[in-house]
C-alpha cells in the first residue's frame, strides 16, 4: 500500500491509501492553520503512513485537534495513537457522539461542538454540522472549511476503486453504484433533506472518504445523492406496503 499527500484546496491536503483487499482508498484531510486540524485518522494499522504524510507538512507533534465523521474504525481507529503523539491535541466532535462514545473511548477529554458551532483554527475555520443516521451513524456529523467552502463530507459519495485526488468528473453515478452494491447507509424520511441542507452551503469542493475530491457543482451533486435516497427510502416503504 502506498499513502499519497496532495493539496486540494489552499492549506488542506488529502492523505490517501488505496488498499486493495477493501477495494476502497481511505482518505485523511490535514487542515494547516494556526490550530492545525486533521479530520479522519485512519485505523491503527494505518497510522505510521498517515502520519509520516502529516510530518510532511507539519510536525506532527503540534497537531491540535482531531475530527471525523462519526465512530468507526477507518474514522477514528487511530485517535488516542494521535493523542499520545500530539500532547495538546483534543478531538472535537458533535455532542451525542462525545455523550455515547468519544469521553469514554479518548485518553484526553473530548470538545463537543453543538450543531453549527464554529471553530477558529487561525487562518482557517470550520463549521460543525450534525447529521444524524447520515449516511449511517446515530452520531454522524461533518465539518465546512468556510474560508476555501470545502465540505468533508466523510462517507458520503463512497466509491469503489483507486481515486485521483481530485476531479470533476461524476461522483454520484459511482456512489450510487457503490450503494447497490454494500448497502451501507442508514436509510430513514429525513436523509435527503440533511444532504439538502448541505447543499444549501454551495461547497466549492466535496472531500470524499473513499473516493477522489471533486470541484465542480457540488450543491448539484448533493441534490443528485438526496434525490436518490429519497427514491431508495420510497421503493422500501413500497415494499413494505406489498409485503404487507
Amino acid at each position: 500500500m502506498t499513502t499519497q499527500l496532495d493539496e486540494i484546496a489552499d492549506g488542506i491536503f488529502r492523505i490517501s491509501t488505496f488498499v486493495p483487499p477493501a477495494g476502497l482508498t481511505f482518505n485523511q484531510f490535514l487542515i494547516l492553520a494556526d490550530q492545525p486540524l486533521l479530520f479522519h485518522t485512519g485505523q491503527r494499522q494505518l497510522f505510521p503512513a498517515v502520519r509520516d504524510a502529516v510530518a510532511q507538512v507539519i510536525p506532527p507533534e503540534t497537531l491540535r485537534w482531531i475530527s471525523f465523521g462519526h465512530v468507526e474504525a477507518d474514522e477514528c481507529g487511530s485517535a488516542n495513537l494521535w493523542l499520545e503523539t500530539a500532547a495538546n491535541a483534543q478531538v472535537a466532535h458533535g455532542a451525542l457522539a462525545c455523550d455515547i462514545n468519544l469521553t469514554d473511548m479518548c485518553d484526553r477529554a473530548p470538545v463537543a461542538l453543538g450543531n453549527e458551532a464554529l471553530l477558529d483554527l487561525g487562518g482557517k475555520r470550520v463549521r460543525y454540522i450534525d447529521t444524524p443516521h447520515t449516511p449511517h451513524g446515530w452520531d454522524a456529523g461533518l465539518l465546512y472549511e468556510e474560508t476555501s467552502d470545502t465540505l468533508l463530507c466523510g462517507d458520503l459519495f463512497t466509491q469503489v476503486g483507486a481515486a485521483h485526488a481530485l476531479t470533476a468528473s461524476d461522483i454520484v453515478g459511482p456512489a450510487i453504484a457503490a450503494e447497490d452494491q454494500f448497502g451501507f447507509s442508514s436509510l430513514h424520511p429525513q436523509m435527503g433533506s440533511t444532504i439538502r441542507r448541505l447543499a444549501a452551503l454551495k461547497p466549492a469542493r466535496l472531500a470524499l472518504m473513499h473516493g477522489p475530491s471533486f470541484e465542480g457543482d457540488c450543491a448539484a451533486a448533493l441534490e443528485a445523492l438526496a434525490d436518490d435516497y429519497d427514491r431508495r427510502t420510497t421503493d422500501w416503504r413500497e415494499q413494505q406496503r406489498t409485503a404487507a
